[in-house]
This record gives C-alpha cells, sequence and structure tokens, in this order.
C-alpha cells in the first residue's frame, strides 16, 4: 500500500477514535454509527483535516523520538564522551563533544569525512570522539580492529588520524590488508601492531562501540552524538555545524 494512503487511514482512524473514546459504552451502537458517518463525510468534505492530523502526529513522533534519544544520552554519557576505548581528535578540552560512530566501508562515512575534517578546521573548540562501528561485514569487522590496535599504540591521536583518513579516503573494499597497509604508511610500529592484534582489548573496544549504539537506537552510518542530541546519516557540514552551535548555547 502507498505510504500516504496507510498515512491517510491511520490518521482517519486516529480521529475516529477520538470522537469514540474508551467510555463509549454509554454509546448505543445506532449512535456510534450515526457518529462515524459524520466523521466520514466530515472528513471526504474537508480532506485537508487528514494533512492537519498527519503533520501533528510526526511532530509527535519527533519530539518523542528526540526525548528518548536524549534519555539514552544522558544515561550513557560516561561512556559515550569519557571512555578510554575511543579516539579524541580536535581539541581534547573542547567546550562541545561530536562523537561519530562509523564504518570504513560507508560510502556516507567517506563523504562525510570531508564535512568532519572542514569543521574541526573551522572550530578550535570543538572535541572530536570517533567510535568504530564496524555493522557492514566482515572486512569493516577486520578493519575496525586495526583501527584499535592503533589506537592502543598511538595515544596523541595524531597517527590513528592519518590512518582513518588514508582508509576512508581510498577507494574499495577496506579489509585488514588496507588497514595495516595504511598503519605502516601512518607510521605505527607493525610488529607491535600485529601483537596488540591478539588482545582482548580489541573485542571489548567494538563490543562497547556496538552496545551504546544499541542504547541509542542507531543502526547504520554515520552516526553522530552532538551534545545531548543524536544525529542519523550523513546530514552535511551546515548541519552539523548547526548542531553544534546549539550545543554550545
Amino acid at each position: 500500500m502507498h505510504p500516504t494512503k496507510t498515512l491517510l487511514i491511520a490518521s482517519a482512524a486516529a480521529i475516529l477514535a477520538f470522537v469514540s473514546p474508551a467510555p463509549a459504552q454509554s454509546f448505543s451502537g445506532a449512535q456510534r454509527s450515526d457518529i462515524e458517518k459524520i466523521v466520514r463525510e466530515y472528513i471526504i468534505a474537508h480532506p485537508e483535516v487528514l494533512q492537519e492530523a498527519m503533520a501533528e502526529l510526526e511532530k509527535r513522533q519527533q519530539t518523542a523520538e528526540l526525548e528518548r534519544a536524549r534519555t539514552a544520552v544522558a544515561g550513557n554519557a560516561d561512556l559515550l564522551f569519557n571512555s578510554p576505548r575511543h579516539v579524541v581528535i580536535g581539541n581534547p578540552q573542547g567546550d562541545v563533544t561530536l562523537v561519530e560512530f562509523f564504518d570504513y566501508n560507508c560510502g556516507y562515512c567517506k563523504r562525510a569525512l570531508i564535512d568532519l575534517v572542514d569543521l574541526i578546521k573551522a572550530d578550535p573548540k570543538l572535541r572530536v570522539v570517533l567510535k568504530e562501528f564496524p555493522v557492514l561485514g566482515q572486512p569493516s569487522v577486520e578493519a575496525a580492529q586495526v583501527a584499535v590496535a592503533v589506537r592502543m599504540q598511538d595515544k596523541t591521536g595524531k597517527k590513528y588520524l592519518d590512518f582513518h583518513q588514508k582508509l576512508l579516503s581510498g577507494r574499495g573494499q577496506v579489509d585488514k590488508a588496507k588497514a595495516m597497509s595504511a598503519a605502516k604508511d601512518a607510521g605505527l610500529d607493525m610488529m607491535r601492531l600485529e601483537k596488540d592484534m591478539t588482545s582482548d582489548e580489541i573485542r571489548s573496544s567494538l563490543e562497547e562501540s556496538f552496545r551504546l549504539a544499541e542504547a541509542l537506537g542507531l543502526n547504520g552510518t554515520p552516526s553522530y552524538v552532538i551534545g545531548k542530541d543524536v544525529v542519523i546519516g550523513a546530514v552535511g557540514a551546515a548541519v552539523l555545524k548547526e548542531k553544534v552551535a546549539a550545543a554550545r548555547k
């Protein structure tokens, strides 16, 4: 069924439910039939009422989703913003934190990289947290495992950022081989990297990201947490900048 038609039916049903609420046992069958007839005739004569109902329904749903997301952010704030299992770039003491959940094989993440880099350059007070969230198959998991090992070796985040940009700006599928090559190009100690790849920290880091994503209702990349709000998708630099400004207020 066409989504618009589905929404119209749902809106009509909501209107009928409103005029015929739960304590409707006070109406007889005939009275109920008459009320429904009046409502149907009114809707046919004034179909714009359905559009108004749809708009109000969407507004209420968006408000409810926003509140659920903000509650989830508040309940997971420590792991989101202060976990030792992520990389911080930008200004570590920034007054606003932007958290990005990403996958190295996500085409939208590749495009969003430019937006993020430009935002960091334009905003010296922005703190950015990067969380590996490999949702696009085993090659993504392998690349994320290498990324965690890079983070374990690079406490400053500078080599990690170089590695991160190499993978997201490259072509083709990213897997362990490409990730290892990017790590080598970024100047990592490859023997230590291989050793760290066997550490429990790799599994723990990715599990933490997935737990956070589940708590926040995230199921794709890129996804962001900016201040108190969750932002889904590659929304562009202008929207990210707007959200950062709102969080700063």
